[in-house]
């Protein structure tokens, strides 16, 4: 047993929290307590009634996810907005949500996870947000063809976009929406991305400049570090934790 106090100042520490600017909606940090201790903590992606249901199912009572419950508040307290919040309070479940800096953190983020996946060393950052990292970029020395392969062992779809060279020397990472690190991508003259998904109208903005960018779905890119910050809480405050998984195919 720890108190939720005790976790959830390691986890705001730990991301550094307070040094990213993120979207109103994002609420980085406990979104809703419960009685003051964990005995169990789990991760998942995003913030909803199902994920809930089987996080109290399964006896979590920390769960920390990627994307939190306010992104669409306010709501009524009506119908499933009323079923997620009733779910945590009468199943004691405490709600941590934490967005861009699990995206950017430099050891335990999506994008550096994403490329160490891939064997790679991130040495630059990639896209700056108020001066703090969102997404890395890192030296790649195969060709195209053979980035595409080692995603496909990692990820079930993968959707490429092959407008730029046939054997880029950077590859960018932006997991989940890579919408805006499009522009990003133009101005740092890296041809190639990997990031979850894209509107349709950057596929034109892709042959147009000659970009290559490969498309492993919004969730499935961002499963990373809310696993790997559970696993080190886990340790540091002797606790089991549990992935809650969704199968969210986008």
């Amino acid at each position: 047993m720890a108190q939720l106090d005790q976790l959830v100042a390691y986890c705001n520490d730990r991301t550094r929290l307070h040094a990213y600017t993120d979207a109103p909606g994002a609420k980085n940090g406990l979104q809703v307590a419960n009685n003051g201790t964990v005995t169990k903590i789990g991760a998942a992606v995003d913030a909803g009634l199902v994920p809930f249901r089987a996080a109290v199912a399964a006896g979590v009572d920390f769960l920390i996810v990627h994307h939190g419950m306010y992104w669409d508040m306010p709501q009524l307290l009506t119908g499933p907005v009323y079923d997620r919040v009733a779910t945590l309070i009468t199943g004691n479940c405490a709600l941590y949500s934490n967005h861009l800096p699990l995206d950017g953190h430099q050891e335990i983020g999506n994008n550096v996870l994403l490329a160490k996946q891939l064997g790679l060393t991130p040495d630059q950052p990639f896209m700056m947000i108020d001066g703090e990292p969102v997404g890395v970029s890192a030296p790649w020395s195969g060709t195209r063809a053979d980035l595409h392969a080692a995603l496909a062992t990692h990820y079930e779809r993968v959707v490429p976009i092959t407008c730029g060279s046939d054997s880029p020397r950077r590859i960018a990472f932006c997991s989940g929406s890579g919408n805006s690190a499009m522009k990003e991508l133009i101005k740092t003259g890296i041809d190639t991305m990997v990031t979850g998904e894209l509107r349709e109208e950057w596929f034109n903005v892709a042959q147009e400049r000659g970009i290559n960018v490969f498309l492993c779905g919004h969730y499935a890119t961002e499963v990373h570090a809310v696993q790997a910050l559970a696993t080190e809480l886990a340790a540091k405050f002797d606790l089991p934790w549990e992935f809650i998984r969704t199968d969210n195919p986008l």
